[in-house]
């Protein structure tokens, strides 16, 4: 009697899974278990279109099963955009492990993910994410040769965080460049939301150039340490919007901007790290723009990290990875450019821009095969 209750159960949480897979586009998602280890991880495959899945892995204490699958198939599909835009070879993917990590991680534990990875056979290959280290791939690296952001003494480029964070710096200015004429950031006021390794990087080149820093981090000890190290001012982390400055720099996890909030933002740029940053990229992006915010697209101002990782791929060169970063100034130039142009959102013109590549990358396979 429990085995027939239970396989309509099973039945339906199949079909909603494979709905989303269809609607998002996804590839292939892999669920992957240790219990002696108390691995629990998803790795989400979205395209290789136009290479391996590259994306990092994120290590974080999910409050459901479903919020965890929710996410690695919204950061896969942003990767896959984010590499697109980039004018890397990569697909994108990503992957969740689920717990804390600061109770549950372990080398053996990273060494059994790592296994996953390798039996994908390079379809998909990781790198850091939030609470994973480049101590960890050290130890992923152990277990597959489909890993990045290894430290410097096996060949690899280091923290990513640093280029990521500078990406969103040069974003930053470039959108300062658009709204104001200039991208001096000279007094202007901008409120980093999130104190990991990004949003501290991130803080301390916007105090660098002479901007009045306000930061703000679930764990307010993290952000009072930073504020202290640098000079900035502390909010508290629930009274982030609605704060008067004249940009928001959103560096934490996603879904941030929705239908409630966004009505409250009192800032004129929204431009940070974090992924995903609309909660409904068709909502809430005409919303910004409806209320005259100038939103700088997510994945393509926090793409400096993957920029770094890819160039470690190809054999690392620190300049060549930062010349890489640079050219998102530009780009994002172009995109704010093109909404104007096409009277659309920014969001829309850098999501235009990286399914052109893909789509034309289809096409062209789809020719040779003729």
């Amino acid at each position: 009697m429990i085995a027939a209750m239970e396989e309509p159960l099973v039945a339906e949480a199949q079909k909603g899974i494979f709905d989303a897979l269809a609607e998002m586009g996804h590839e292939q998602v892999v669920m992957c278990s240790d219990a002696e280890l108390g691995l629990k991880a998803i790795i989400g495959v979205h395209s290789t279109v136009l290479g391996p899945a590259l994306g990092g892995t994120r290590f974080w204490h999910y409050a459901t099963e479903a919020e965890a699958i929710k996410d690695v198939l919204r950061l896969s599909r942003g990767m896959t955009f984010k590499n697109s835009i980039a004018g890397l070879k990569l697909g994108g993917g990503k992957a969740v492990i689920i717990g804390n990590p600061i109770k549950i991680k372990t080398p053996a534990l990273m060494r059994r993910f790592g296994q996953f990875v390798e039996s994908l056979g390079g379809r998909y290959i990781t790198a850091e994410d939030v609470g994973v280290s480049t101590v960890d791939m050290e130890s992923v690296f152990l277990s597959t040769k489909h890993v990045t952001g290894l430290p410097e003494h096996l060949g690899g480029g280091g923290d990513p965080s640093p280029h990521t964070a500078y990406g969103v710096f040069l974003a930053i200015k470039a959108s300062a460049n658009r709204v104001w004429g200039s991208d001096s950031l000279a007094g202007k006021r901008i409120l980093v939301q999130g104190t990991g390794h990004v949003g501290s990087y991130l803080a301390e080149r916007l105090v660098a150039a002479g901007a009045k820093v306000v930061v703000a981090d679930l764990y307010e000890d993290r952000a009072l340490a930073l504020a202290a190290r640098i000079g900035a001012t502390v909010v508290p982390a629930d009274e982030v919007i609605g704060q008067n400055v004249d940009i928001y720099a959103p560096c934490a996890l996603g879904g941030i901007l929705n239908s409630q909030n966004i009505p409250e933002l009192k800032c004129a740029i929204v431009a940070g790290a974090a992924n995903n940053q609309l909660d409904n990229e068709l909502v809430h992006g005409p919303m910004l723009a409806d209320r005259g915010i100038l939103y700088a697209p997510d994945f393509l101002i926090n793409s400096g990290g993957v920029m770094n990782v890819y160039q470690e791929m190809l054999g690392y060169d620190r300049a060549l990875a930062v010349q890489r970063v640079e050219t998102i100034y530009d780009t994002l130039l172009h995109i704010y450019d093109t909404a104007q142009q096409e009277r659309i959102t920014t969001h829309q013109a850098a999501l235009d821009i990286a399914l052109a590549r893909i789509n034309a990358t289809k096409l062209a396979a789809t020719l040779r095969s003729n």
